[in-house]
């Protein structure tokens, strides 16, 4: 997957530089120190600086696919990362503060946020002025980019098209200029005759050229079909190839990119990582990205050979990169309609639980889904052990995930 880092990722670079091979096979990696403190309620003990609010967005949404009820303390610390304006950061640090330039808003976090939030429920104030917030920073030609007024691009416009959707607002009504979110993303698509047919672009080159990007694409999918990260398997595309068609409709845009990314899993059923200057490995992150978005495309089969590569090999790439990424796994499960609480001898849910606040089983059906795929409590031993895998935990994550869709 290609990685486009933000102005905040790119004054960070050695940080990052430090972090990089976390998402190597190097099963110990060292932890660099945290630049901020890692506050109460927050999951995760690696430097929240980058990802705060996108991996407990990530984690409440995917405990709540699984018929948990996110701690209070989990919710609380997330509805108080919220400007006054309704956008959220990164991460704020000292969130009695008014939100500043130091730490801007961006579009990404706001809508992760938004879906998180919808999905735990009794915050529609809160959900109601993000999503005000982010149809004021709307560009002209309908899409997003990741902070205001910079260009759209592929991944941050599908993100919000996943909070428009969950917030209860038909994406589609979105519009600034005459133009909404589907008017945009069919400008990233690759022609079929083209190298890498069906595939979307990030946005444009700076010769306004398109290169087919795998993790543009997998995002793209959704948005194109109106869908956020908590995904269910669709029906089945109209056709299995890149179909060309003059002006494509969103559905043939996210029937192109499906395409695309199950011929990019080809026979070894992942994808690789193109990071600059790290060597060719497997991209976990955007494999389980993919999985997503192929159940939801209706493309069942590549999404289940995917998965089954991730339940083989992604567990110490989660232990290393710690929340978001278990969160990931179990979204992918989620969308094949596999059991995390099995993944390959591993419960992903007791591992993603164990590095916060304990969530409570949903009242509404007096159980978790975890209490019924193991039989076991969720409380005791496991935690510890939990605990103890993920200890020392850095930001390995920022470049095998989250950095990964910043420009």
């Amino acid at each position: 997957m290609n990685v486009r880092r933000s102005a905040a990722a790119l004054a960070a670079v050695g940080v990052l530089a430090a972090a990089a091979p976390a998402t190597a096979a190097d099963p110990s990696p060292s932890a660099p120190s945290p630049k901020a403190a890692v506050p109460h309620g927050l999951y995760g003990k690696g430097d929240p600086t980058y990802d705060g609010v996108w991996r407990q967005s990530l984690t409440l949404l995917a405990q709540r696919t699984l018929g948990y009820r996110p701690a209070g303390a989990a919710v609380d610390w997330l509805t108080g990362q919220q400007c006054a304006n309704g956008s959220f950061t990164a991460f704020r640090a000292e969130p009695a503060k008014p939100c500043d330039d130091k730490a801007k808003s961006d579009t990404n976090s706001t809508a992760a946020a938004v879906q998180a939030l919808a999905a735990t429920g009794g915050h529609g104030g809160a959900v109601g002025k993000a999503v005000d917030w982010l149809k004021s920073v709307q560009n002209k030609d309908g899409g997003w980019g990741y902070y205001p007024g910079g260009p759209s691009d592929t991944n941050s416009t599908s993100v919000v098209v996943g909070a428009l959707a969950a917030s209860g607002t038909d994406p589609a009504s979105v519009r600034k200029s005459g133009k909404s979110p589907y008017d945009a993303l069919p400008a990233w698509s690759l022609p079929c005759d083209q190298d890498g047919g069906g595939a979307l672009a990030f946005q444009p080159d700076e010769k306004g050229k398109l290169l087919a990007n795998a993790d543009a694409t997998a995002a793209g999918v959704l948005g194109a079909l109106g869908k956020g990260f908590a995904a269910e398997a669709g029906k089945p595309p109209a056709q299995d190839a890149c179909a060309e068609a003059e002006h494509p409709t969103r559905e043939q845009v996210a029937d192109n990119a499906g395409a695309y990314l199950a011929t990019a899993l080809g026979r070894s059923g992942h994808l690789r990582s193109t990071l600059p200057g790290a060597k060719d490995q497997p991209d976990y992150g955007n494999t389980a990205d993919a999985v997503v978005a192929l159940a939801a495309d209706g493309r069942t089969e590549p999404a289940k050979k995917a998965y089954a590569w991730l339940e083989k090999n992604a567990g110490p790439w989660a232990v290393r990169s710690g929340p978001a990424a278990y969160a990931q796994l179990i979204l992918a499960a989620h969308a094949v309609g596999e059991q995390p609480g099995d993944f390959h001898g591993t419960s992903l849910v007791r591992s993603l639980n164990a590095l916060g606040p304990a969530p409570s089983m949903d009242s509404a059906t007096g159980h978790s889904q975890e209490s019924e795929e193991s039989g076991e409590s969720d409380t005791g031993v496991w935690w510890i052990v939990g605990v103890g895998l993920v200890a020392g935990i850095g930001i390995g994550f920022l470049l095998s995930g989250r950095k990964k869709r910043r420009p």
